[in-house]
């Protein structure tokens, strides 16, 4: 070792030191003035987790995250078994944010009367450190506080000019409007700063359930107009969050695997393709009320209506470089027999999807209470 008392710094040592100091000073001073966090130029603090080869996620409700038991029995699972991915409502069917939003807007329509989870960046890194891939679920135009703040961008009720209301007497924002839009690529871009990997949109489509006599838009509805309106969203959508390094998915219903036109709804896939990276057609047996060829009741067969669901919209797609990711059933049936779907059923489906060439599946329970015995644990998943 030297001696210590030998080694002295140079007048010349130390203006060399100080000229790299102010070297690296303005070096990071660049940096930071090319970085902006705003919404056009993307989050470079956030580290994106990539998807796992095959996504199997659950959903997350906008009351789940707040409630502490359904929370923590949905980590739990996330903890113990092959699950690796969660959908949480950041814009849920009823229109709140779960999160203190900095959107103007959401405040001043009340998406912000019920905040479900304070410390927003402690939660998030939670599933962060444990690698689980997160999805913003952000529903669209099914959307109560704004359509009744704003009546103006609302679907009217021709009978009485006020928001037209569904079956479950919500009123809808109309697809035609453009500051209905402008609003939810504002929620995207921030559900992107908050870190998620990945924004998927649901009720990406024009109202199917309630008196739909009624239902008055902005414009006349046209099987044209109509996909015309979903596609003008999703490039929007496609814009504003490729800076952010996200994903887009978009729900779809799962007849419009199997049907040529738009469904009455403005979704036909080949259309919707080019402006996301996964398609979720919601391939629930009980959704199929007219089965598909060959399997006329769908709910006696979860694993072929999923199987040939998945190949059907796969094979429309070929040479896209779309994903197909569906949603499956657990939960009971509502439509046929009202059977309960099983650890069996949920796995036959679990395997349709795979097995078809899906790129994973997620599971729907409105409740949040899934059926645990369905799931590998992460030593069988490893096997």
């Amino acid at each position: 070792m030297k001696n210590c008392a030998t080694i002295r710094p140079t007048r010349t040592l130390f203006r060399q030191i100080a000229t790299l100091f102010v070297l690296l000073t303005t070096v990071t001073m660049v940096l930071q003035a090319a970085s902006p966090l705003d919404p056009g130029a993307g989050t470079p603090s956030i580290k994106r987790q990539p998807p796992p080869v095959q996504v199997k996620g659950v959903y997350m409700s906008f009351y789940a995250i707040g409630h502490r038991g359904l929370r923590t029995s949905i980590q739990q699972l996330l903890e113990t078994t092959e699950l690796n991915a969660v959908v949480m409502d950041v814009k849920g069917d009823r229109g709140f944010i779960p999160y203190r939003s900095k959107v103007d807007l959401a405040h001043k329509i009340g998406a912000q009367n019920e905040i479900m989870m304070k410390d927003w960046a402690g939660f998030m890194r939670w599933f962060q450190e444990r690698n689980v891939y997160t999805i913003a679920r952000i529903v669209v135009f099914k959307d109560n506080p704004l359509a009744n703040a704003h009546p103006e961008w609302a679907v009217k009720d021709s009978r009485t000019g006020k928001p037209w209301r569904d079956s479950e007497d919500l009123a809808w924002a109309d697809p035609f409007r453009q500051e209905v839009i402008d609003y939810n690529v504002a929620v995207a871009v921030e559900a992107a700063q908050q870190g998620f990997d990945e924004i998927q949109f649901d009720y990406v489509r024009f109202p199917t359930d309630g008196e739909m006599s009624a239902v008055q838009f902005s414009r006349e509805a046209t099987p044209e107009a109509r996909r015309d309106a979903i596609i003008g969203l999703l490039k929007r959508i496609r814009t504003a969050l490729k800076p952010h390094g996200v994903k887009v998915a978009a729900d779809i219903f799962g007849y419009t695997s199997w049907r040529d036109d738009d469904t009455g709804i403005g979704q036909k896939i080949e259309e919707m393709a080019p402006f996301v990276d996964v398609l979720c057609p919601m391939l629930y047996p009980s959704g199929f009320h007219a089965g598909i060829p060959k399997y006329r009741l769908a709910v006696p067969h979860p694993y072929e209506i999923v199987h040939y669901s998945t190949k059907k919209a796969l094979s429309r797609l070929k040479g896209t470089p779309v994903e197909i990711r569906p949603w499956l059933q657990d939960f009971r049936d509502y439509a046929y027999d009202k059977r309960k779907y099983t650890a069996k059923e949920i796995r036959a489906q679990m395997q349709g999807a795979v097995e078809a060439g899906a790129t994973g599946w997620m599971l729907w329970n409105p409740r949040v209470q899934y059926t645990r015995s369905a799931l590998l644990s992460e030593e069988e998943a490893d096997d």
